[in-house]
């Protein structure tokens, strides 16, 4: 069987993380994957869509599609899939223009009203997903998910914990930096509350603060995992805004995924990743960043037990293993496993996901429009942590 997965651009993350990852069992399924970058130019693009009919099933990601390129691909695709991560019918946080554009939404309704299957990565996507005209039975939940075994692999590798500096990775992109940089306040003030902490930033650009030391990473997908694992804390920031709370929190997958506490804001997904006082902490105000930050510096013990808390985390609902059945069956309908793929794969396979296959709707029930939660933790002045 053939499957073809039309992206925004070569190598792209989302890609890596919500399709590629899946290459394996959709081999022993004996499906073939075949990734395009979606043209830009539009004669080459129409031709694109066209070619959709060679294929069994098709998956179209995050991009909305002009109306014409999408009708062709309408036309062509046997089963279509719209997958989606980010609040794509909104405009980006930092857009002057502010969240709303009609061309957006319209193209976004054309796609998900249309569409046979809706892969939403949250669950204020799935709820915008319906409210724009997609079929409830046609939408369904699909976390980002982690590939936990390389994560393991590489914490293994590392040698022992160090005292001194005290690291705090960031991991994104430039567009992602802007977040960092407007909130320049926070990072100084630790840097001049906390003198071993520094600040490491895996990115293609790098911030500049007054009080608070950088670590310039040039990223690259080879060393990325090791950049994670081998700090100490990973740390994330986003605006509350319409655009942030359709964010899937990857960064914040890859800092749990490699065993290290989270620091965040109660944002949209972030709220439910982040288990306060357990896996990390949830905090808001510069004085609760600081606290937080001086608290898991002078705790090490505390910081290693977080981190294994933060690994089951991803190992009880976001690791790639749990969820390959569930991809398969929503974007490759009626696939049949190979013979290699015998009942203790399918098992281990399909162990984490069962739970989620009731739909979206079960964890729109605990965070309907991916608000914040305000389920903060505080660190207590003895040194502990309190509700």
């Amino acid at each position: 069987m053939e499957l073809l997965a039309l992206i925004e651009s070569p190598g792209h993350v989302c890609s890596r993380y919500r399709i590629e990852a899946f290459k394996p069992i959709l081999k022993r399924f004996g499906v073939r994957l075949t990734i395009e970058a979606i043209e830009s130019n539009a004669l080459r693009r129409f031709a694109q869509m066209r070619s959709a009919h060679l294929y069994d099933s098709v998956i179209l990601q995050r991009k909305l599609l002009d109306s014409m390129s999408f009708s062709i691909l309408r036309r062509a695709a046997r089963n279509l899939v719209f997958d989606f991560d980010d609040a794509v019918l909104y405009r980006d946080s930092y857009s002057l223009k502010g969240p709303y554009c009609e061309k957006r939404k319209a193209r976004f309704e054309r796609i998900v009203s249309n569409a046979d299957t809706v892969l939403a990565g949250n669950s204020f996507l799935a709820s915008r997903a319906e409210m724009h005209g997609a079929k409830p039975e046609a939408v369904h939940f699909m976390p980002t998910c982690i590939p936990l075994a390389q994560y393991e692999s590489a914490k293994r590798a590392q040698k022992a914990d160090r005292n001194d500096p005290f690291v705090m990775v960031w991991i994104g992109s430039s567009s992602t930096l802007k977040g960092l940089e407007a909130t320049s306040k926070i990072w100084n003030s630790i840097g001049e509350a906390v003198p071993n902490a520094v600040l490491r930033v895996v990115c293609d650009r790098f911030p500049k603060f007054k009080s608070m030391r950088v670590e310039p990473i040039s990223w690259s997908q080879s060393i990325e995992i090791d950049q994670i694992v081998s700090a100490d804390i990973g740390i994330s920031h986003v605006p509350d805004d319409l655009w942030s709370r359709g964010k899937c929190g990857l960064k914040v997958l890859q800092y749990l995924a490699g065993g290290l506490p989270v620091l965040t804001n109660p944002v949209g997904v972030h709220a439910e990743m982040v288990k306060s006082g357990e896996t990390g902490f949830l905090v808001d105000k510069t004085r609760e960043w600081v606290e937080a930050i001086r608290w898991l510096s002078d705790n090490c013990q505390s910081r290693i037990e977080m981190g294994h808390n933060a690994i089951e985390t991803i190992r009880q609902g976001y690791d790639v293993a749990d969820w390959g059945l569930h991809f398969v069956d929503r974007v490759m309908p009626g696939a049949v496993p190979s013979n290699s793929l015998d009942q203790s794969d399918a098992n281990s396979y399909s162990s984490g996901a069962l739970k989620k296959l009731g739909g979206w709707k079960l964890d729109h029930k605990s965070n309907q429009m991916g608000l914040s939660s305000g389920n903060h933790w505080q660190v207590g002045k003895t040194g502990g942590v309190r509700p």
